[in-house]
């Protein structure tokens, strides 16, 4: 089927990627398979900017409103580009129970004018075979239920909330006003508690299960809200 919408939608790659809660992830597509090795074998999940900001998202997701700018993103998408994956991507996230998160990506290389073009006359389309296709998989995944997740601490919630805005370790621990050793155990203690696989696994765990709210809670955590300054 994949095969079959990439040749009928005419674009180059088209990529389902499934995560469970429990760290488990597994996906199908036509992305170059050692493409996907070196993807698998270098974690670049955990920097992988259409991961990322998916998991900030719950609406379709252009690749040109993500943030590319660390010089590890950079260097992931140059690389991503020399095995095909194309200049152009529109991610469509799907949450599931339990935390679930599913991706639906279509990835091309065109001009942005003919990418905006596609993107408006097909979204809708694409919504719907999203969800189609992750509905089959949650079958397949036989809505297996994790542990229960622990309660966070505060200071786990402040440091996980701003992880999930995007702050590096550094800024984090500033923010804090802790060390980065400190932060770290901060971070690893989340992760137990989460069942967490890596540290974005556990944002987007905190996210699912209610634990952190990206925005309003971010805004909280620095004590601003309108009107007033915030693998």
């Amino acid at each position: 089927m994949i095969v079959r919408l990439r040749d009928e939608f005419k674009v180059e790659h088209v990529v389902y990627h499934w995560l469970s809660a429990d760290g488990e992830q597994y996906g199908f597509g036509t992305y170059d398979p050692v493409w996907v090795q070196r993807y698998i074998e270098q974690d670049y999940i955990r920097i992988d900017p259409v991961v990322i900001g998916t998991f900030q998202r719950f609406h379709p997701v252009d690749w040109k409103q993500l943030d590319w700018s660390s010089r590890a993103a950079q260097t992931f998408r140059k690389e991503a580009i020399t095995y095909g994956v194309g200049t152009q991507g529109f991610s469509f996230p799907i949450r599931g129970p339990n935390g679930q998160l599913a991706l639906l990506t279509a990835t091309h290389s065109t001009s942005d004018e003919e990418w905006e073009r596609f993107t408006n006359e097909n979204q809708r389309k694409w919504i719907l075979i999203a969800h189609y296709l992750n509905r089959k998989a949650m079958e397949l995944e036989g809505r297996r239920k994790p542990e229960p997740v622990r309660q966070l601490s505060p200071r786990e919630i402040e440091a996980l909330t701003y992880l999930g805005m995007g702050h590096a370790r550094a800024q984090v621990a500033e923010l804090l006003n802790i060390s980065e050793h400190t932060l770290r155990a901060y971070i690893e203690s989340a992760r137990f508690k989460l069942g967490a696989s890596n540290t974005t696994h556990a944002v987007a765990r905190a996210v699912a299960e209610g634990l952190i709210v990206l925005g309003g809670a971010a805004r909280a955590a620095r004590g601003g809200w309108p009107g007033r300054e915030s693998r």
